[in-house]
């Protein structure tokens, strides 16, 4: 009885409550019929952009623009003769032998017969010329279309490509080698900023009444946006000068500006051309490149990381100063039981003296006193403290933006390692292991990875003292300036009065008795600060690296090389750095270094020649007459 009472009483109060909101919801009058009106949602899109943005160099010369190009249709079936192809050849203005060569380079493979005819992209005197002859050629056709074009024949992993136009080049990709994919294609700065460099439409969403009049925006508005242009840090000039002398070499050179963060030239070689990938007419070019096995495609600076060698020996020494292992007083003997010095030199009584010599043994002791120190609250626990020397040791490495991806404007960059503890247990099997089994990291080998553009960055860490800006290559997009994050100014953890202690070190590395006295450029009134070093390589000769920073008191380019298989680096990639060093800063080489400078370019055009192009060497370079003998001290060679 109790319960049906008081489910009445439930249903009651139910009843009462729908009236009352059944009483708010029936307004009447005026407000209610404006409170009925309801709006329509509606979507405007704008045009598209009508252009996409150019690519500039930061002296404002075009490098990439989308311009109109011609292209010739040359038919396959039945193919020209002899005399035909002769008088092509002519008419177009070519050498007898450069029309076989083009038709070669546009098939994807020797032999090989399209359905179609063969599409050559000719000049626009060319296209004059056979557009004025067009009637005694009836079998040529000559079409124009609006395409990507590359005013310049380098920097090709900066500038990349646009997928759209490339799309020949990823798809032979795919066909030819699968699992190196990732690491070959790369777009540059035309995929990094495809964004801006496109434009996009412009989107509305009023809500609208009857009578077409607006009340707001259902949605967020999107504003249209053309096509922007983006002004590179990269110096064209500069950058065709440094391809110049890597030629036939394989490495990278990269140069920055330490005050900004702004890359100046970045070369990756073996070197090609940027509408090599994008072309039409160069589908036997791209496949010579996905065969050669010194991996041309490879952006070497941005996706290859490799021991450092003894340049790692700037970073250890700023460490170990901060930590409290040595001081710039510092000396150590040079012995060779613990690690082999490959000359002779006088002991190392301090820091400076040590990198001048680039004394192993220094650089060992230095490192096992910094891993192997004992605090008193570990006295009896070596292992642990051990672990946590070597911990720290990682945390201040890693504060010089490596083992970590530093954020450049490229895609597919890679991070480098740093070992950690967990690493070494683990690989050891073990936590009991001691200095011994890593003294490599002393010298810069064994488990460190750095790539090229973390090398030039560390040496621009050290021309400021402490601090950097993110490397990037792109300085303006459109009237605006960089991207925001590259206007954050980082700081490492290592303090600047112990970066400046390696300065002195680095000067005496460019002067007599250093291991790049050679390389100094004290002649013209350019004081460089630099290290070089030596990798050692077990399945083939070593390879040279060399970093650097000038003018010493007031940097303005940081420089780092990095030469596979080319010996020391106080032989091979000393003078490459020192030339784009005086190129920049100057804008010219000195007649005491020209020869230098001749033997590496000439040593480009011939790997270019026979290499690249499938040509036979050419003739001896000719006799250069040898000036009178000049007292120059000779560099001593660089410790392993």
């Amino acid at each position: 009885m109790a319960r049906k009472t008081w489910m009445k009483t439930v249903c009651g109060w139910l009843w009462l409550v729908g009236l009352g909101l059944g009483a708010c919801s029936s307004p009447s009058g005026p407000a209610a019929d404006e409170a009925a009106e309801t709006y329509a949602r509606r979507r405007e899109v704008s045009a598209p952009p009508t252009r996409r943005g150019r690519i500039l160099d930061r002296h404002d010369s075009v490098l990439v623009d989308t311009r109109l190009s011609y292209l010739l249709a040359v038919p396959q079936r039945p193919g020209l003769d002899s005399a035909t192809a002769v008088a092509l050849n002519l008419l177009l203005g070519w050498p007898d032998s450069t029309l076989a060569r083009r038709l070669a380079e546009a098939r994807p493979y020797p032999g090989a017969r399209s359905p179609g005819p063969i599409q050559l992209v000719l000049t626009p005197a060319e296209a004059e010329a056979v557009r004025s002859h067009q009637a005694e050629w009836p079998e040529l056709a000559l079409a124009e279309a609006v395409q990507r074009t590359y005013t310049v024949r380098t920097a090709a992993p900066v500038l990349g490509y646009q997928a759209a136009n490339a799309q020949p080049f990823i798809n032979q990709i795919i066909r030819y080698r699968r699992g190196r994919f990732y690491r070959l294609r790369n777009g540059g700065v035309e995929t990094y900023y495809n964004g801006l460099l496109s434009g996009h439409r412009g989107y509305l969403h009023p809500l609208v009444d009857a009578g077409g009049q607006r009340h707001g925006s259902w949605a967020p508005d999107t504003a249209f946006q053309e096509g922007q242009d983006l002004h590179l840090a990269l110096d064209a000039q500069l950058q065709a000068y440094a391809e110049s002398l890597l030629g036939g070499r394989k490495g990278y050179l990269v140069a920055l500006d330490p005050r900004t963060g702004e890359i100046l030239c970045s070369v990756s070689a073996p070197t090609y051309a940027p509408a090599a990938l994008t072309s039409p007419d160069q589908a036997g070019v791209r496949r010579q490149l996905l065969e050669d096995e010194d991996l041309p495609l490879l952006n070497r600076p941005a996706v290859l990381a490799n021991p450092p060698g003894s340049v790692f020996k700037l970073v250890n020494a700023a460490i170990a100063l901060q930590l409290g292992a040595i001081e710039p007083s510092t000396g150590f003997p040079c012995d060779q039981s613990l690690i082999s010095c490959v000359h002779h030199h006088p002991a190392a009584r301090s820091l400076t003296m040590g990198l001048q010599y680039s004394c192993n043994p220094y650089f060992y002791q230095t490192m096992r006193a910094l891993i192997d120190h004992v605090p008193d609250s570990l006295v009896a626990d070596t292992v642990a403290a051990r672990h946590a020397n070597l911990a720290a040791w990682q945390r201040y490495a890693q504060s010089f933006g490596l083992d970590t991806l530093l954020g450049v404007d490229l895609p597919r960059e890679q991070a480098g390692f740093l070992p950690t503890p967990a690493y070494y247990d683990k690989a050891r099997h073990t936590r009991n292991w001691r200095f011994r089994s890593i003294y490599s990291l002393s010298v810069g080998q064994g488990e460190i990875n750095l790539t090229g553009l973390q090398m030039a960055n560390m040496v621009a860490i050290i021309a400021n003292r402490g601090w950097y800006y993110t490397p990037h290559f792109v300085r303006g997009v459109g009237t605006g300036g960089p991207l925001p994050r590259f206007l954050v100014k980082h700081h490492t953890l290592v303090d600047s009065a112990n970066l400046e202690a390696l300065v002195p070190g680095m000067l005496a590395v460019m002067q007599r008795g250093g291991t790049a006295s050679a390389s100094s450029l004290a002649d013209v009134g350019i004081a460089i600060a630099g290290k070089t070093g030596t990798v050692q390589n077990d399945e083939g000769d070593d390879h040279a690296t060399f970093v650097a920073f000038a003018p010493a008191r007031n940097p303005k380019i940081a420089v780092a090389v990095y030469l596979e298989n080319a010996g020391f680096g106080a032989t091979a990639a000393a003078p490459c750095a020192a030339l784009v060093i005086e190129k920049y800063l100057r804008g010219s080489i000195a007649p005491r270094r020209k020869r230098w400078e001749r033997r590496m370019q000439y040593r480009g055009r011939s790997y270019e020649l026979e290499h690249r192009l499938g040509r036979k060497r050419p003739p001896p370079a000719p006799v250069v007459p040898v000036p009178a003998p000049v007292a120059v001290p000779v560099a001593a060679p660089e410790g392993r």
